[in-house]
């Protein structure tokens, strides 16, 4: 199946966006029935929330905890700047922006939407010479053009695939999340997730520790249940429950999350495959 080119805007204010996270305006909203998966249900204001494909960038209020904000506002900022929002003004809590100049002109390109009802989407500012509603087949030399790609190449954000994404797309992202890695641009300079990591609490993961977001999420979930002590050994096992099934590339070898997550005699836990090597199976 094509994808479809949907012009819109993007906005911002009354949200809690991070630098994967943006609502979008279709200017013609009959093209989200051409999508496939569950329906778009646009909210008061026309808006749609999207899900960026390919990333996930530094979690700024997941259940109400961030990551270390140093990382997580930098990929917000440069989602803002690369979709010419400016002006952003946060309320005190810095949990929801209450003022910017948003409602910026752009486009998507996507094809389906995931389980919650979001366009998985290719995200691009006003300089594309694209046409609202158009079939089009992403190409690499596209693909490098997307935000999704600018912010692997800024270091922004980790590479998260899922198996709706194509071969030869998901090869750009890796290849270039492999070069921002080896030049240790932005969180790859202190990223930890393949290292063996020290947990004792709340503050390792939110204010010390850089972690694949997708880790982060079920760390925080965990302490939540578990008074805010972690225990590696029921981390795991707890893990085990989501039965969350993983392709990991590099090996051919389908598996389970909890699988690729080690602990050490200390009671640390690491990552065993870099992010690109893995494909989450929706």
């Amino acid at each position: 199946m094509a994808f479809r080119v949907i012009q819109g805007t993007f906005h911002i204010v009354g949200y809690s966006p991070d630098g994967d996270s943006v609502r979008f305006k279709a200017q013609n909203e009959t093209n989200w029935a051409l999508l496939e998966g569950r329906a778009v249900k646009p909210n008061k204001k026309g808006h749609v929330q999207l899900r960026i494909e390919a990333i996930d960038t530094l979690e700024t209020h997941y259940n109400n905890q961030h990551q270390p904000l140093q990382f997580a506002d930098a990929a917000a900022l440069q989602l803002f700047a690369l979709l010419g929002i400016r002006d952003v003004v946060w309320n005190a809590s810095h949990s929801k922006v209450t003022a910017a100049k948003d409602g910026t002109p752009g486009f998507i390109i996507t094809r389906m939407t995931d389980e919650n009802g979001r366009p998985v989407a290719f995200v691009f500012g006003p300089e594309q010479s694209l046409t609202d509603g158009q079939e089009i087949f992403i190409d690499p030399k596209l693909a490098k053009k997307s935000v999704n790609y600018q912010l692997l190449k800024a270091g922004l954000a980790f590479p998260t695939f899922y198996n709706g994404l194509f071969y030869d797309l998901r090869e750009v992202f890796a290849t270039q999340t492999v070069k921002a890695r080896k030049k240790k641009r932005g969180l790859w300079a202190v990223d930890v997730s393949n290292h063996f990591t020290q947990i004792n609490g709340l503050t390792d993961v939110t204010e010390t520790h850089i972690l694949l977001p997708k880790l982060f999420r079920r760390i925080v979930a965990f302490l939540a249940e578990n008074g805010g002590v972690f225990d590696a050994v029921k981390f795991l096992a707890d893990l085990k429950k989501g039965n969350e099934r993983v392709l990991v590339l590099n090996k051919l070898h389908f598996t389970h999350f909890d699988n690729l997550v080690e602990t050490d005699a200390d009671g640390r836990i690491r990552l065993t495959e870099l992010p690109e090597e893995l494909v989450f199976l929706a």
